[in-house]
């Protein structure tokens, strides 16, 4: 008996059909989320004492002026270098942009010196010894060490930031694992501070938790303050020993993760699996005889004698029961079977007993019985038609 699918089930295969596509959208959607959450969202202003920005460090530069902290802005650093003092201090930021010279230059000054974010590169030309440990992503911080600066300002919020492993002499605070997001290191006479992220400094982020009192305790307790903010070195300029992937920006570098995700989602969508078995259109012609001589040899191989009787049952009843003035769904009605009995055997010389047994009847007890049972059903058939 064919059944006809609902609508809730065309629905279920088609949605079925579609969810490797969906999975595979969401996935893309999911790996550029990611992308731009990782990506860096520093600005030309980022960390700029004359910058009113989010990320800009006007507020900071002007508690600290009305705090008696002279703060000189620097754009190179000979001219960072040239105002240092032995009293005073230089802070460091953008340390991508300096260059080999640059880095001399800043090694050779005078005072204590803080670096923001500072590669590794930077850090082995300044703070010899400290080694960048990768990103660290958890936002708010303890101290957790014994540094009067950190102690007194106490919970800061970095909102992501570099973390260092300390060496033997530094002092490491804000910990995370065994590296720290401050460092604290004596290099020949003077003390070089190492701070894994300008996040507290920033005007969006100086009124959190001890941002404040750490930037200030930090860049506060000296009487002059030279701020350096790099500009962009001129094109051609030697850029030191970094190297191409130091070079290549961050989003670019994650960017063969997300193919390969993609890649390996695709692979699995249109890849082979086992299903259930789906019904194709046959590219050429088949003859009936064929056809029908083929299936009958299957159930022959198989001993299928019901599956075959019940071929046969089922085509002539389909062709009687409309000769009968029956709807042709009573074909295949059982509760219409004792009706559709008695009105063939009303209209041929067999009696309801063997209608019965042709069009409803047992699976035929042997291969000789099944040969039989066509001849009865073309004969209940002719009758009835020629009725």
């Amino acid at each position: 008996m064919t059944t006809v699918p609902t609508a809730g089930q065309v629905a279920g295969r088609r949605l079925r059909a579609a969810r490797g596509v969906v999975g595979a959208l969401l996935a893309i959607v999911l790996v550029a989320i990611v992308l731009a959450a990782l990506r860096p969202s520093g600005t030309a202003g980022a960390l700029d004492p004359a910058s009113a920005g989010r990320d800009g460090a006007r507020a900071i530069a002007q508690i600290l002026g009305e705090r008696g902290t002279r703060v000189t802005v620097a754009r190179n650093a000979a001219d960072a270098a040239g105002a240092s003092s032995s009293d005073g201090l230089l802070i460091v930021t953008r340390t991508d942009r300096l260059t080999g010279a640059d880095l001399a230059r800043l090694a050779a000054a005078p005072g204590d010196t803080v670096l923001v974010g500072p590669s590794q590169r930077v850090l082995d030309a300044l703070a010899p010894g400290v080694e960048d440990a990768g990103e660290a992503f958890s936002s708010t911080v303890e101290p957790g060490c014994p540094l009067s600066a950190a102690v007194q300002a106490g919970t800061v919020a970095f909102h992501g930031a570099h973390a260092y492993d300390v060496p033997a002499g530094a002092v490491g605070c804000y910990a995370t694992g065994d590296a720290s997001r401050l460092v604290q290191i004596p290099v020949g006479s003077r003390t070089v501070t190492v701070l894994g992220g300008g996040g507290p400094l920033t005007n969006e982020h100086l009124d959190e938790e001890g941002n404040a009192a750490l930037a200030l305790n930090l860049l506060g307790d000296r009487s002059s303050l030279v701020w350096l903010v790099p500009d962009l070195p001129p094109p051609g300029t030697d850029g030191g020993d970094r190297s191409l992937g130091e070079m290549v920006p961050f989003g670019w570098r994650l960017m063969p993760v997300g193919l390969a995700v993609a890649v390996a989602l695709v692979a699995l969508w249109r890849g082979r699996r086992f299903g259930p078995v789906v019904a194709e259109r046959l590219p050429v012609t088949v003859r009936s005889a064929e056809t029908i001589e083929g299936r009958s040899r299957l159930y022959r191989a198989h001993h299928a004698r019901r599956t075959a009787a019940a071929a046969l049952r089922t085509g002539a009843r389909n062709r009687i029961v409309p000769l009968l003035g029956l709807p042709r769904g009573a074909a295949d009605d059982p509760a219409a079977a004792p009706e559709i009995v008695a009105a063939v055997a009303a209209r041929t010389t067999h009696d309801e007993g063997t209608v019965g047994f042709a069009l409803y009847g047992p699976e035929p007890a042997d291969d000789a019985a099944l040969v039989v049972l066509p001849d009865l059903l073309d004969d209940l058939e002719r009758q009835v038609r020629d009725s």
